[in-house]
């Protein structure tokens, strides 16, 4: 698990440090480097896969000479104590990892696994052409492959994904799969209700957005780290809690009787109700900010005025008037 990275010259991220935990909500307005920081670890996952990343690519700053880095530092478990990549002007990263080939390893290993998503629904709904080896894409893409793949090798999975889309949805008890034409897939939802089978198309944005969501939390070989733009938007209110819980089933298995590893999570947003569901949590809570053309970042659990705030008001209507920072400036 990571429990630290740092920032150096990487586009908004002037200098700035990110603590994680195995569950962490970033909130903050625009500009302020919650984007960044998924892009930074799409920019380690591709490190570790060998792929060229390019000066030009992480920085934001015309003509300059200063090298950007990511530093990464591992929790006290992890085999390895830290990692990270510098980019130097007109040259390419290089991933820094361990002082063996196996302290390597894992570290190529974890950040490999790691997934960053900003899902799309209009993508989500796509019929997709089926792989042996099928996964989400950053957007959403293959939802029908991936549940179809689900359905063949973890049927257990399966069926636990539709109880809890049954449970999610008043309307839904299943998917369904059709075949638009050779070698492809489609998914839909059966209505508890006369077992009609909705297409994909006709289902709201909000329902195949949590379709997205409720499918990374039952994958049968889920990542090293989770990282969702925004899984909120699209969503109602009303069903945040069941979204953030169902998160929760990766960071904390053995809060739910699971036997498997962790997963990290890392989510983004700007509802002041989904930060109302971290208040007795405040520690998963790191508010970004812009302080001029730089994003910073801060634990919520390190203000010593935080106690008092919350006898007065929600952790969400705080935030909302600026008094905790990390809102667009002059609101």
């Amino acid at each position: 698990m990571i429990q630290n990275l740092r920032f150096k010259n990487y586009r908004v991220l002037r200098d700035a440090e990110l603590p994680l935990g195995p569950f962490t909500l970033l909130v903050g307005p625009n500009g302020s480097g919650k984007s960044t920081v998924l892009h930074g670890l799409r920019s380690l996952r591709a490190s570790a896969e060998g792929k060229i990343i390019g000066f030009k690519t992480v920085t934001s700053l015309a003509n300059s000479r200063e090298p950007a880095s990511i530093e990464v530092t591992f929790a006290r478990e992890f085999p390895v104590s830290d990692a990270g990549v510098e980019w130097r002007p007109n040259g390419v990263g290089a991933l820094r990892a361990g002082d063996s080939e196996a302290m390597r390893s894992h570290v190529i290993d974890f950040f490999r696994r790691v997934r960053t998503y900003s899902l799309d629904e209009k993508t989500i709904i796509k019929p997709v052409h089926l792989t042996p080896e099928i996964e989400l894409l950053e957007d959403g893409g293959n939802l029908a492959g991936v549940l179809d793949r689900l359905r063949d090798r973890s049927p257990e999975n399966f069926e636990s994904y539709n109880e809890e889309v049954a449970a999610l949805f008043s309307e839904f008890d299943r998917v369904l799969f059709d075949t638009p034409e050779d070698g492809f897939r489609g998914f839909m939802l059966r209505t508890k209700a006369g077992h009609h089978a909705v297409p994909a198309r006709d289902l709201s944005q909000g329902t195949v957005l949590a379709l997205a969501l409720l499918a990374l939390t039952h994958l049968e070989t889920p990542p090293s780290m989770i990282c969702i733009e925004e899984p909120d938007r699209g969503i109602h209110p009303r069903l945040y809690r069941e979204i953030r819980d169902a998160l929760y089933r990766l960071s904390y298995p053995e809060q739910f009787s699971l036997d498997r590893p962790p997963v990290q999570v890392l989510i983004t947003s700007h509802s002041p109700y989904m930060l109302d569901l971290h208040r007795d949590h405040p520690e998963e809570v790191v508010i970004a900010e812009k302080v001029g053309s730089e994003g910073t970042f801060s634990r919520l659990a390190d203000r010593e005025d935080l106690e008092d705030l919350l006898s007065e008001a929600t952790l969400g209507e705080i935030w909302y008037s600026g008094v905790l920072g990390g809102v667009p400036a002059g609101t």
